[in-house]
């Protein structure tokens, strides 16, 4: 969810509070009558010449310099086209003004400049803008807008009084009694929005909680009629041993690997010493099906937390090819893992652990970059899904990560590495079963701190509207 900047919308509040309610109009006068506006030079980035004059285009300040400038003196501008047109910003003297905005050629005088800004950014000049792939404002489609001229004192206090909310003001005296209702209700949902946003993050908090005790054996009780892991282990090697793959042996695990402690009858195993860990297979996209087929190519963006989205960027290849690379062929309990992401967010390493569902209505197929472990029936998928997203386990895979800049990628063998706390099989069963348990009363509170999120902001929405359509209202 994007953060909301509370304070740009206590400036607009602070705009409809003061606009709407404006005395001691002088007389409108229409916009084209006000400002002589024109579109600005085409500049092309091939003809931009790194200089000291600032360039401005559909959505105000580029960042970008030019050699020269075409506007001699401080005026207004509106983006002209783009997702952002219809912003109005301030020009200074000596500055490049592109044809993707309109600039003020000149403006009556009896109007602060600044005065005009704030009134055309309350008017929201983006809602005359066609609707069409690129929006586009034009000079006629404004021509309805009249601005209210009042006396250069009262400009001035409008002014002072705007810029007064920028810099964290909050109350303004018994006669401006609309304008800090506004500003105090703005405030009020920006504090409540706040402590949602800290709920949330407990409640992740609280999750991490619930898979530390249980990775930790701290979930369930023992049970001693349990199997013990001594011969779960020798049955997993058994059976491994049967398919007759050379693996190259794992480091053995030293005490100082060890991050925490787990009941005497657990054990401490890697990762691959007990499952089997595929990387997807390198498709060959010139043989993709041109049309959709029962077979998927599962890829990185159709792995999310808790689900595989067939729909997100579907692939798709025919039965022929599909017979061809049967070994990239997923199955129920399968867990995939994404292994390419964000460095800094370390949102790279998603997994979930395939159902039956998952598999009903396709054939899915494990493409690169998206990793598989695959377990026999003497471990229980779900625990170890589990366990991989345990942040406490996984620290060193984090560390271990490779990629340029802030790309992320993680190794076959780091995951091979990863430490795992092994209980007997059965209690594996009764983890998840408690996990699940736990796990399903943070979502449904995760649910209403949802819906109250989206209450706040439908709330938010309605003040700042509230004032225009009960103008709108009136005139009609």
């Amino acid at each position: 969810m994007a953060k909301t900047n509370y304070n740009e919308i206590k400036v607009a509040a602070a705009r409809t509070a003061l606009f709407n309610n404006i005395k001691d109009v002088i007389k409108e006068i229409n916009i084209h009558d006000v400002l002589k506006l024109s579109s600005g030079e085409n500049l092309p980035t091939y003809k931009m010449i790194d200089g000291i004059y600032p360039v401005f285009g559909g959505g105000g300040a580029t960042n970008l310099t030019h050699k020269i400038f075409n506007v001699n003196f401080e005026t207004l501008a509106i983006g002209r086209v783009g997702a952002r047109c219809g912003c109005v910003f301030k020009v200074p003297e000596k500055s490049w003004v592109t044809d993707n905005a309109l600039y003020s050629l000149t403006f009556d005088k009896r109007f602060k400049l600044e005065f005009l800004i704030h009134y055309l950014r309350y008017v929201d000049l983006n809602q005359y803008a066609n609707r069409a792939a690129q929006p586009v404002i034009s000079l006629k489609r404004i021509s309805s807008i009249n601005i209210p001229l009042i006396d250069e004192e009262r400009q001035n206090a409008f002014i002072e009084i705007i810029e007064a909310v920028e810099n964290g003001k909050t109350y303004f005296g018994e006669e401006h009694s609309e304008l800090n209702n506004a500003l105090k209700s703005v405030d009020s949902i920006n504090q409540l929005q706040t402590e949602l946003t800290h709920q949330l993050a407990q409640l992740e908090n609280l999750n991490q909680a619930i898979l530390q005790e249980a990775v930790q054996g701290k979930l369930v009780k023992q049970d001693p009629k349990d199997e013990p892991i001594s011969e779960l282990l020798k049955r997993i090697k058994a059976e491994k041993a049967k398919s007759g793959k050379k693996e190259k042996p794992l480091p053995p695990i030293k005490p100082e690997d060890i991050p925490f402690e787990i009941p005497q009858n657990w054990v401490w195993c890697r990762l691959g010493e007990i499952c089997d860990v595929l990387g997807g297979f390198a498709f060959d996209s010139t043989r993709y099906s041109k049309v959709e087929t029962e077979n998927q190519v599962i890829r990185l963006g159709n792995v999310k937390q808790n689900q595989v989205v067939l729909e997100t960027g579907p692939v798709f290849i025919d039965d022929k090819y599909a017979i061809e690379v049967e070994k990239a062929l997923l199955q129920k309990n399968d867990i995939l893992i994404t292994m390419t992401g964000t460095k800094a967010k370390r949102d790279y390493l998603f997994s979930l652990c395939l159902k039956e569902s998952d598999l009903l209505t396709k054939n899915l197929y494990l493409n690169q970059r998206v990793g598989c472990i695959r377990f026999g029936e003497l471990i229980f998928s779900d625990f170890i899904n589990f366990c991989i997203k345990d942040f406490s386990l996984l620290k060193p895979v984090f560390d271990s990560s490779t990629g340029a800049a802030n790309q992320a990628n993680i190794g076959m063998t780091a995951l091979k590495e990863i430490l795992i706390p092994l209980p007997p099989l059965n209690e594996q069963k009764r983890i998840v079963a408690e996990i699940e348990k736990q796990l399903a009363k943070t979502e449904k509170l995760k649910e209403h701190i949802f819906a109250n999120q989206k209450a706040t902001e439908q709330l938010l929405k309605a003040l700042l509207h509230q004032a225009f359509e009960v103008k709108e209202m009136e005139e009609v």
